[in-house]
C-alpha cells in the first residue's frame, strides 16, 4: 500500500526510512554511500524532512540541469536559499533574463582578463608555502586554499584586501545550514547581507572612480547598451565572493585530501605537472565541493515511477550524479586516467559554471606550486568536521603532516 508524505504525494512503503537526510553531519562528512543507494534503489526520491525530490543519476540530473524550461531556477537554486537574491543573479534565473545576466557577466570574464592574475595567485601561493615548509604540519584549507582563492579573487574584483580567515567564515556562515531549523538563521543571512553591504559600496565607488578590475567591468559592460543595474552587479559580485572563497577554496581542499589518499597519483603529478589538468577533472568528478542544487518544476513530470508535480523543488545531486556506474564506470575509484568527458563538476547546461576557467586556473597554478614544494603530505586525521551545509560539501579544516 502507498502511503502519503506531509507535502501529500504518494511514497512507497520502503520510503518511510528516508536514505537520505541533508540535515545530518553524516551527510555533510560522506553522502556517497547514500547517494548509492538513492541512484538504486530510489532514483526519482521524495524527501518528507526536506519536503523536496532528489533526482541522483547521471542522465536524469545533466537532463534536467539543460531543461530550464522544465526545471526553473527562478526561486532559488540553493536547498536553502538566502533571502533577498533570486532574480539578481546567474543562478536565479533564467533565460531570457539569465542570458542578458551572463552575456554581460562573461565580458568580465573573457580570457584576457584572467590571464593577469596567475602572478598574483603564484606570489600568494609562494608566500604561504614558506611559511608552511617551515613547519611540520599545516591545515591545507586555514593557511593555503583560503589565502590563495581569498586574496587572488579579492585583486581580481578590486576589493580591498581582507583577513582571509573573517572572509572565508563570513563566506561559510553565510552558505551553511541550521539543522535544528531545517533552513537559515537569523545569523546565516546577516552573513551574507553583511558581505553585500560591504560589496555594494565598493560597487558605488566604482561608480565614480573606474578602475582596472572586475567590479568596474560588470558595472560598465554593456550590450547595445544594455547595463547591469546596481542590485544586479552587488549580487552578482557577492555571489563571486561565495563561490570563488567557499566553492574553490572547498574543491581545493577535497583535492588535496584526494591526493593524501593517493599517494601514488600525487607523486606522478609532482613527477610531471602536465598531469595536474586531468587530475583536476576527475576530482571534479569524483569530490565536487558543488554537491547539490536546487529546481523547482514549471509543470508535472513522470519518471521512474513517480509524478513530481507543478511547483515542486527537486534537488539535482550533481554529486551523486558524478559517480554514477552507468556513466563512469568503476565510479567510486579515483582514476587518474579516466578523463571524464561530461562531468557535472560545474553544472550543466544554462548554469554551467561562469568561473569554471578562473577555478582551474587557480587550481592548477597554485597546486602544482604546493606539489614542487610538499611533494609528501598526509592526512594527521580523519575526524575533522564539516560545514554543514544543503548544498555544499567542504572541511572545516584539512590537517596534513609533511613528509
Amino acid at each position: 500500500m502507498r502511503q502519503r508524505g506531509i507535502s501529500g504525494h504518494e511514497i512507497e512503503p520502503k520510503q518511510m526510512t528516508e536514505p537520505i537526510t541533508l540535515y545530518s553531519a553524516e551527510i555533510d562528512r560522506d553522502p556517497f554511500p547514500a547517494y548509492q543507494n538513492l541512484r538504486d534503489h530510489h532514483p526519482c526520491y521524495w524527501s518528507s524532512s526536506a519536503n523536496i525530490w532528489f533526482l541522483s543519476r547521471y542522465d536524469d540530473v545533466s537532463k534536467a540541469a539543460q531543461d530550464w524550461q522544465t526545471y526553473s531556477s527562478t526561486s532559488g537554486n540553493l536547498i536553502d536559499e538566502i533571502p533577498g537574491r533570486t532574480g539578481g543573479t546567474l543562478g536565479t534565473t533564467d533565460p531570457p533574463r539569465h542570458d542578458r545576466l551572463r552575456a554581460l557577466a562573461q565580458v568580465a570574464f573573457a580570457r584576457k582578463n584572467l590571464e593577469h592574475l596567475v602572478a598574483p595567485s603564484r606570489a600568494v601561493a609562494a608566500r604561504v608555502l614558506d611559511q608552511i615548509t617551515a613547519r611540520d604540519q599545516f591545515d591545507f584549507v586555514g593557511d593555503f586554499s583560503s589565502q590563495v582563492t581569498v586574496e587572488t579573487l579579492f585583486t581580481m574584483l578590486g576589493l580591498p584586501q581582507k583577513n582571509p580567515a573573517e572572509i572565508r567564515h563570513d563566506v561559510v556562515l553565510a552558505i551553511s545550514t541550521d539543522k535544528a531549523a531545517r533552513g537559515k538563521n537569523p545569523a546565516q543571512n546577516a552573513a551574507f547581507q553583511g558581505l553585500a553591504d560591504f560589496i555594494a559600496a565598493e560597487v558605488a565607488h566604482r561608480r565614480k572612480n573606474p578602475a582596472d578590475d572586475l567590479i568596474t567591468r560588470l558595472a560598465e559592460a554593456q550590450i547595445d547598451g544594455d547595463r547591469l543595474s546596481d542590485r544586479e552587479v552587488v549580487l552578482t559580485t557577492s555571489m563571486f565572493v561565495v563561490a570563488g572563497v567557499e566553492s574553490l577554496s572547498s574543491f581545493m581542499s577535497i583535492f588535496a585530501m584526494n591526493l593524501a589518499d593517493h599517494p601514488d597519483i600525487r607523486r606522478r603529478i609532482a613527477r610531471d605537472p602536465t598531469l595536474m589538468p586531468q587530475a583536476i577533472e576527475e576530482s571534479l568528478r569524483f569530490n565536487t565541493s558543488a554537491q547539490r542544487f536546487k529546481r523547482t518544476l514549471t509543470r508535472d513530470v513522470e519518471m521512474h515511477g513517480q509524478t513530481m508535480k507543478a511547483g515542486d523543488g527537486v534537488v539535482l545531486a550533481y554529486g551523486a550524479a558524478n559517480r554514477d556506474e552507468r556513466k563512469f564506470p568503476n565510479a567510486e575509484v579515483y582514476d587518474l586516467d579516466r578523463k571524464p568527458t561530461g562531468h557535472l563538476g560545474f553544472g550543466a547546461g544554462k548554469h554551467f559554471c561562469i568561473g569554471n576557467s578562473l577555478a582551474r586556473l587557480i587550481t592548477q597554478t597554485s597546486m602544482n606550486m604546493l606539489l614542487d614544494r610538499i611533494p609528501e603530505f598526509s592526512l594527521t586525521r580523519r575526524d575533522f568536521d564539516w560545514v554543514p551545509s544543503s548544498n555544499f560539501r567542504s572541511p572545516v579544516t584539512l590537517p596534513l603532516q609533511i613528509g
